[in-house]
């Protein structure tokens, strides 16, 4: 285990007793934190995969309003986005456990009006990812191989939340079950365990996005997660650090 890594989970964990001691939160605050994070998330797992709208182009879009000289795909990104968020919100509040069917669905969401005929429809044809040192496996064996993430995920519920997101990301990741969406999906995966666990969503930022490939295809080919762990555990603690800040009493 990479020597940062316990420090990084002990704040986190430290972080999020403080946070847990807070609670119930202020709806209004809570309602606000949510917004602002949500845009954040929806902002940087866009623009890691290379949409072009900046920040405040994505709150315009997500209002309903069009941005000049944006694709439509771009508008659709970011809508999906935001409705895939929605959706991981509803799993997590009704306390839903991960299966086959919620990937699907999640990812239905992201690329709704994209690729209607790939949306939620795991790949029929062989892929390589660009930049990878391993290559996801043949089509054919797809459905055992999500059969086998889903499982365990089942039986991986003793690990601490962090280490497990940031696994199942990267099990999910190296599967690569769809044409396209795959690390957007990935991303809301992640969330989705960090969420159900009472932690505030881990927004992997663009900035980062050449160290996220960098650990994420090391992680994948040697089955060692302590470098992508680490990343999230660190974007995990960003969140929690803007919720203690605004719920902090005034001095």
């Amino acid at each position: 285990m990479t020597t940062k890594l316990p420090h990084a989970l002990t704040s986190a964990a430290h972080a999020k007793a403080r946070l847990d001691a807070m609670r119930p939160l202020p709806a209004h605050t809570l309602a606000s934190l949510r917004e602002a994070l949500a845009l954040e998330w929806t902002y940087h797992s866009n623009a890691i995969e290379g949409n072009t709208l900046t920040l405040r182009e994505t709150k315009v879009v997500l209002e309903g309003i069009t941005v000049g000289g944006k694709t439509l795909r771009e508008h659709f990104e970011a809508i999906n986005h935001r409705d895939a968020i929605v959706y991981v919100e509803e799993i997590v509040a009704n306390k839903e456990p991960l299966d086959e069917r919620m990937i699907r669905d999640v990812h239905a969401l992201v690329l709704k009006g994209i690729q209607p005929e790939e949306a939620g429809r795991y790949r029929q044809e062989n892929v390589l990812i660009s930049g990878a040192s391993t290559t996801p496996p043949h089509f054919l064996h797809l459905t055992n191989a999500m059969q086998d993430l889903v499982t365990w995920y089942s039986a991986s519920g003793d690990m601490n939340p962090i280490i497990r997101a940031a696994e199942l990301h990267t099990r999910f990741v190296q599967i690569h079950p769809f044409v396209d969406g795959n690390g957007r999906t990935g991303r809301l995966l992640l969330n989705l365990v960090l969420m159900q666990a009472g932690y505030p969503p881990a927004i992997i930022q663009k900035e980062e996005r050449s160290r996220y490939y960098d650990v994420l295809d090391a992680a994948c080919l040697t089955q060692c997660y302590d470098g992508i762990t680490l990343l999230v555990a660190e974007a995990v603690q960003r969140s929690l650090d803007i919720y203690l800040q605004l719920l902090a009493p005034a001095n």
